[in-house]
């Protein structure tokens, strides 16, 4: 049975990286998106009660719970923010209870759970979105616009790249995102199910999508020390996921594409980057200058700048005097509005558990093109 509320009650699942974001998205949604359905940040999950109980103070919780078992049915949608292992069985039981979910990426740790994770939203009558946050960026939407309206004309090329170096150190700390059983797969689920998301959303509509794939994936360091409470090294620990991979795709209109993504990239902390070319222009974007689309057209010396803050611009309008520049953090906020918003009206939302389903398929099939030294088609995975 379907939760029908006027105001949402919302229960999240983590409590870190993701919890912090999406939690500050909640808070601004009153204040800048007056339209947006009203909220209640009801309960907050996780396992240290200790850390638990001080993060639902900050993030505006009004209670903690340690197993996520107790509350999936009491709340009306659930943000599931945990590590990829506990995206599958929480995901499922909410929307079998007839709560909504809002699941990070990637989906699952597999395709097999990814696929399960797809099925239990088409059976069930909540709304299931997954968290690709960089669809709901101005820069993007509106780089959307014009690739759909032909300003590029025919895609023939697309390159993305996603490059960090937090494990450049041989003695980085290990965590979760280094273990195959917890994440699934390293670099390649973590920053390339970004990049490969954005190129299907971005030219899906003109170039099709992508028909098969040739990857390469390699780890670099094979173990990394896990640290105690002091800081001290405890022991050290395998590490059992890619540092870096690199991938060449072919979408169905005959287009090729080029993907990278890397922990180990020196100087580079956050770069996102995505670049496609047509027959009639070109652009490309970087998420270090996010507010910014770099756009060639036909008969142009080169490229021009567009610095995409106008009030006409996606979503802008609801900010900050043209030039205010956005961030990284509203990204959420607006993909948060998005999401509660196609709760509130009983709409599906974009991306959903199948097109995150798509995303790790393609995932699989560039390790598995690693794996056997061959190109794999995905009507094959």
């Amino acid at each position: 049975m379907i939760h029908v509320t006027e105001t949402l009650a919302v229960g999240m699942l983590g409590y870190r990286f993701m919890g912090k974001a999406h939690s500050n998205a909640l808070a601004r949604l009153p204040m800048f998106f007056p339209d947006a359905p009203e909220v209640s940040r009801e309960v907050l999950i996780g396992r240290d009660e200790t850390a638990l109980s001080e993060a639902a103070d900050r993030f505006g919780f009004e209670r903690t719970a340690t197993d996520w078992r107790e509350v999936v049915d009491e709340v009306d949608v659930l943000y599931n923010l945990g590590p990829n292992h506990l995206h599958p069985e929480p995901s499922m039981a909410a929307l079998e209870a007839g709560t909504h979910v809002l699941c990070e990426k990637p989906l699952a740790p597999t395709l097999e759970e990814a696929v399960r994770m797809r099925e239990a939203a088409a059976g069930s009558d909540a709304i299931a979105g997954t968290a690709f946050n960089y669809r709901f960026l101005p820069a993007i939407r509106y780089a959307k616009g014009l690739i759909e309206d032909g300003e590029l004309g025919e895609i023939h090329h697309v390159r993305g790249r996603y490059l960090q170096d937090w494990l450049v150190d041989p003695e980085a700390p290990w965590a979760w995102r280094l273990d195959e059983e917890l994440a699934g797969s390293g670099t390649l689920g973590d920053l390339g199910a970004h990049t490969l998301d954005l190129a299907e959303f971005l030219v899906g509509e003109v170039a099709g999508g992508i028909e098969r794939v040739s990857g390469q994936l390699r780890t670099f360091v094979d173990e990394r020390p896990v640290l105690d409470e002091d800081g001290e090294t405890e022991e050290y620990r395998q590490v059992t996921v890619d540092d870096a991979y690199t991938a060449q795709a072919a979408f169905e209109n005959g287009a090729v594409g080029t993907f990278e993504a890397s922990r180990f990239a020196t100087g580079h902390k956050n770069d996102h980057t995505i670049e496609i070319h047509g027959s009639k222009g070109s652009l490309r974007f970087s998420l270090e200058r996010l507010n910014e689309l770099e756009l060639y057209r036909e008969g142009n010396r080169g490229y021009e700048t567009i610095l995409v803050t106008d009030e006409t611009d996606p979503y802008v309008d609801r900010w900050w005097p043209p030039g205010h520049v956005l961030g990284w953090e509203h990204t959420f906020v607006h993909e948060n509005y998005e999401f509660l918003s196609s709760v509130a009206a009983g709409e599906a939302f974009s991306p959903s558990f199948s097109e995150a389903c798509r995303v790790q398929r393609l995932l699989e099939a560039i390790q598995r093109s690693d794996e056997r030294d061959e190109w794999i088609t995905l009507d094959d995975v």
